[in-house]
């Protein structure tokens, strides 16, 4: 168990911007910031992060909280883990108990997963720095590839000893099951044998975007031609190959400062750059570069720098990945090194400026790159050229922004010396193809899934009372510590006339107390059992605290109510998505009507409330047919009680009116 000394730590030292920007893009927006949803496919922002509450809120996912919320969402960590990761961030020592036996036997299936991968990075790493084996051949190879000794062990590099059990058996010896050995493919059983899977080896651990161990590829080193140069870690609950980028622990910080990411092949391209200074470096370790991919690359930046090394059939095999990045609407460049080079050999032998001058001089906007390749390709033959021409347009039809799309056709145009006009017929052909093909698939799923609709269902009306209650939450949120004036409406005798008068009577106190006093007066209750718990919490808070700290609170919640909790008092905050200041629209500052604000939604609530009695009454009356005095007289009083909140409630929206 970790102390409660370590999670106040975390909790007072950690920001909610800098954790989520380590995973996501942000950008200035107003007093918050915004970003790509981490969670969901977009490409115009709905993700918002507020320094000021120290929330979140993803407004296309519906998903919120705070800093230690956002890590269980978005690496699964379960609380303890987020409160691990934020104190390692932060340098904060983490105090806790030793866990027994019986603990570690309840830990997640999952949990096991990621301690098993954690246990064979350090076993490899031991085995490469602390054996005659691992020195010798290992260390021997890394440092040949010109790896330095803190290069290896950033990385954290390591070696699988040249033997069928090794790191089997010493893991079954340190109490690790075999059946998270074989799940994390790192032993695999048939029948009664068990061997390891990266037996005689260099390792190189594949880390999440947070530092898990997720998987592992190594090489092998001797000349047996059956074996696979290189070899993965097989997918498991916690390793997906499609999803994971090589590097992406260690270049993230660097992508988002330099705006650019450079997407190169192997483990070593992305070591040998990262080494000679360029750290905004990832690989696809090998795999076919797929959309998610591509989309967290997207959270940091929305430019892609690809760099193929000089081998024609492996560029021509590789282009595909292209039209992907155009898909996801981000900008992309590609570079190529002279024949017989690669990243890794063209970094081992240039200094960072020769480097950083060649990227410069040599990135080609796609177009300019596809074009130059496949006319080199087509060899002057009229047919071979208009196949090139038609794949150039195609790749461009794959681009969502229109202005994009016709700057390329222009630029497309000019390099391949045909008219305008021609281009912009094909792109609308593939276009209407697409859509074609787009209705029918839509049709088919329709087909494949239909429902029958109830033509005469009613649209759902919305809960008036819900809604008042969540307004109150926010309120007491936002506002509860607060000092304000406020007006109250008075019923008394004009000395004159005899008639009676609203006279109004201004008072001084804090918000809470006004909302607690006025409900308690007509003794209303939350309707809602969730926002019923919260209000009596934050009553209690506010009553017992001078000062009331909007954090502070959520960090006690668990992760449901804190979850809406951040969903309310963040609700205000995706208009600043659309940049209306830009526009000259400037949205009304909610703090400046206070007062206003709670009279209004408490004389709103108990109006819906007494509707709510009046129509209950007159169904009792229908249902019993009878027409009792008593229940007449109440709903006199209470008709009459309405008309009296409703003059309130008219002169406190005249209040709003006036400021």
């Amino acid at each position: 168990m970790i102390s409660q000394n370590t999670i106040s730590q975390v909790f007072e030292t950690a920001r909610v911007e800098e954790v989520i920007g380590d995973f996501v893009q942000l950008k200035k927006a107003g007093s918050n910031f915004k970003g790509l949803s981490p969670f969901s496919d977009e490409r115009t922002p709905s993700f918002m992060v507020s320094p000021v509450k120290q929330i979140w809120k993803d407004f296309s996912t519906g998903k919120g909280g705070n800093a230690v919320t956002f890590l269980m969402e978005h690496e699964h960590f379960t609380y303890p883990e987020a409160i691990k990761y934020l104190a390692k961030k932060y340098n904060i020592e983490v105090e806790e108990t030793q866990r027994t036996d019986e603990e570690k036997a309840k830990a997640d299936a999952r949990e096991s997963l990621y301690l098993v991968s954690e246990y064979a990075n350090t076993y490899f790493q031991k085995i490469l720095h602390k054996t005659d084996q691992g020195q010798a051949i290992g260390l021997s190879y890394f440092k040949e590839r010109g790896f330095t000794e803190e290069t290896i062990k950033k990385f954290q590099l390591g070696y699988a000893l040249d033997e069928w059990q090794a790191f089997t058996d010493d893991a079954l010896k340190n109490g690790y099951s075999i059946e998270f050995l074989e799940k994390t493919g790192l032993t695999i059983v048939k029948e009664e044998k068990r061997f390891d899977r990266f037996k005689g080896r260099v390792m190189f651990p594949i880390h999440s975007m947070s530092g898990r161990i997720l998987g592992f590829g190594g090489r092998i080193l001797g000349n047996d031609k059956k074996a696979a140069k290189y070899l993965n870690s097989p997918e498991s609950d916690i390793y997906h190959k499609s999803k994971i980028l090589y590097g992406l622990y260690f270049a993230k910080q660097a992508i988002a400062k330099e705006d650019n990411c450079y997407l190169v092949e192997g483990y070593t391209d992305v070591i040998q750059f990262y080494q000679t200074g360029i750290t905004n470096v990832v690989s696809s370790s090998g795999t076919a570069l797929t959309p998610e991919q591509i989309r967290l690359i997207n959270r940091l930046t929305n430019n892609i720098t690809v760099l193929f090394d000089g081998d024609a059939a492996g560029i021509r095999a590789s282009i595909r990945g292209i039209d992907l990045i155009l898909e996801q609407g981000m900008n992309v460049k590609v570079c190529t090194f002279p024949d017989g080079e690669d990243p890794d050999s063209f970094a081992k032998s240039n200094t960072l400026e020769e480097i950083s001058n060649y990227l410069s001089e040599n990135a080609k906007d796609f177009i300019q790159f596809k074009a130059s390749l496949l006319v080199k390709e087509s060899d002057n033959d009229p047919i071979k050229k208009a196949e090139t021409i038609r794949e150039i347009v195609n790749s461009i039809s794959k681009i969502p922004d229109q202005i994009k799309r016709e700057v390329y056709i222009q630029e497309c145009a000019r390099i391949m010396d045909i008219s305008e006009e021609v281009l912009f017929s094909t792109l609308a052909q593939i276009h209407k193809k697409d859509v074609q093909e787009a209705n029918k698939k839509y049709k088919q799923e329709q087909k494949a899934f239909e429902v029958v609709r109830n033509e005469d269902q009613v649209k759902e009306k919305v809960n008036v009372q819900y809604e008042l209650e969540r307004k109150i939450i926010e309120i007491l949120m936002l506002y509860g510590d607060r000092t304000e004036q406020f007006e109250d409406l008075v019923l008394k005798e004009d000395e004159v006339s005899g008639d009676l008068i609203m006279e109004p009577t201004i008072h001084e106190t804090r918000v809470f107390e006004k909302i607690y006093l006025d409900l308690q007066e007509d003794e209303m209750m939350f309707s809602n059992e969730r926002f019923r718990e919260m209000y009596y919490s934050i009553i209690d808070k506010l009553n017992q605290e001078n000062e009331f700290s909007t954090k502070d609170f959520i960090n006690q919640l668990d992760q449901d109510s804190a979850s809406t909790i951040t969903s309310i008092l963040m609700e205000d905050e995706k208009y600043n998505l659309h940049d209306w200041h830009r526009n000259n629209i400037i949205p009304k500052e909610k703090q400046h009507t206070i007062s206003q604000l709670v009279s209004q939604t408490i004389l709103s609530l108990r109006c819906y409330l007494i509707d709510q009695k009046v129509a209950e009454y007159k169904e009792d009356t229908l249902r019993e047919q009878s027409n009792s005095r008593a229940i007449l007289e109440d709903v006199k009083d209470y008709v009459g009680l309405k008309m009296l909140l409703s003059r309130k409630l008219g002169k406190v929206i005249g209040g709003y009116a006036t400021k």
